[in-house]
């Protein structure tokens, strides 16, 4: 529920893949271990404030897509799309329920939480919205080059409150309409519509160059740091009660210190002492936490987005299996990431050298960018 109205997401997946070319529809490509089509689903599956998930596609594949996709306990649905994408969408919102309706491509596997959550709060708002991201080439006319901070390209999902999106599709039907998105849709009928930012990592793959441009990078972070009086022990954003804390420049939070390495080595932007040197009074007792919004920044800027991390926290003392959820949501809501995307352990040495001693803790992580 968002606000105290049910949230039904479209997923819309009944094209034939023209431009894709071969014998599969190209949704049902495996990107790693899962289709393209499980993929997109499960962002909007696992999006907090989505109550409903009707999926849209072709008529033989209905079986298969029901079998292949878990709503894990959400309100799920398959129907068979129509002739054109705008007569599948229609399918799908006859199958809906939810107050407010998200609409996105099956063939869009990228979306961030944090996009499905400003479309969300947009239509809940305004009553329309859509994602959308400036171009990155020049474009042109044959009168000369256009502006692109005047350009935008729409993204899914788009949303809208119900009653919107439904009497805009009847009129669309009525005067004979087609839009190449709903947005165009609302438009026709008179509504505003809302933009809201996007992502360039929300591509849509449409052609199998999309699928070939895809590069996907890891990296490793490992760090140290003393255990001292007088100091607070901060572990990966969580403040964890211990008699001692960690010595550094910043707060010291070894395990971030470590992600934040693996994420900079991931995307080739070498490490933190060389990001924030501690010869730097700028990030003295800095919390570890802003220096993540840094490298989260300096990332997409690259248009890297987060595959998953794994991090280990290697320590005798503090306990550290109690406070992982906290951490977990903790770090997930800084990254704008889901948070099963991040594994958090902690482990001791038995006993064994300085972290066994109670000297400091070690931290070591594994980080999967995807651009």
């Amino acid at each position: 529920m968002y606000e105290g109205i049910k949230v039904s997401a479209i997923i819309v997946a009944a094209g034939k893949g023209r431009r894709f070319g071969g014998d599969v529809p190209k949704q049902f490509l495996r990107i790693g271990k899962k289709t393209i089509l499980e993929t997109a689903f499960e962002k909007l599956r696992d999006n907090a404030s989505v109550d409903e998930l009707v999926v849209v596609t072709q008529e033989e594949y209905l079986d298969k897509v029901n079998t292949m996709l878990d709503p894990r306990g959400k309100g799920f649905i398959v129907v068979p799309g129509g002739e054109e994408r705008q007569d599948s969408v229609m399918n799908g919102l006859r199958a809906s329920t939810g107050g407010l309706v998200l609409v996105h491509d099956g063939a869009r596997p990228f979306v961030g939480n944090d996009v499905i959550d400003r479309v969300i709060e947009g239509a809940f708002k305004d009553g329309a919205a859509v994602p959308v991201v400036n171009p990155k080439d020049s474009i042109r006319t044959k009168e000369g080059n256009l502006r692109r901070d005047e350009l935008f390209m729409i993204q899914t999902p788009q949303g809208f409150r119900r009653e919107i999106i439904i009497d805009a599709y009847d009129k669309a039907v009525k005067d004979g309409f087609t839009g190449t998105d709903e947005g165009g849709v609302a438009e026709h009928a008179g509504y505003e519509v809302t933009m809201v930012a996007g992502d360039y990592a929300n591509l849509k793959i449409t052609t199998r160059e999309d699928l070939h441009g895809m590069e996907v990078r890891t990296g490793t972070g490992f760090d140290v740091h003393r255990l001292v009086e007088g100091r607070k022990c901060i572990l990966m954003g969580v403040e964890i009660p211990y008699e001692k804390g960690l010595l550094g420049h910043s707060d010291a939070d070894v395990a971030l210190h470590a992600l934040m390495d693996a994420m900079l080595g991931a995307a080739g932007l070498g490490d933190i002492g060389r990001l924030f040197p501690d010869t730097d009074p700028a990030y003295e007792g800095i919390s570890s936490l802003k220096l993540l919004e840094i490298v989260r920044d300096r990332i997409a800027d690259e248009c890297f987005r987060i595959g998953n991390a794994d991090v280990t926290i290697i320590c005798q003392k503090p306990k550290v299996s109690p406070h992982i959820p906290e951490m977990t949501r903790t770090v997930a809501e800084v990254l704008g990431i889901e948070a099963n995307r991040i594994n958090i352990k902690g482990t001791t040495t038995e006993k064994l050298g300085f972290t066994g001693r109670g000297e400091g803790i070690a931290s070591e992580a594994v980080c999967t960018l995807i651009r």
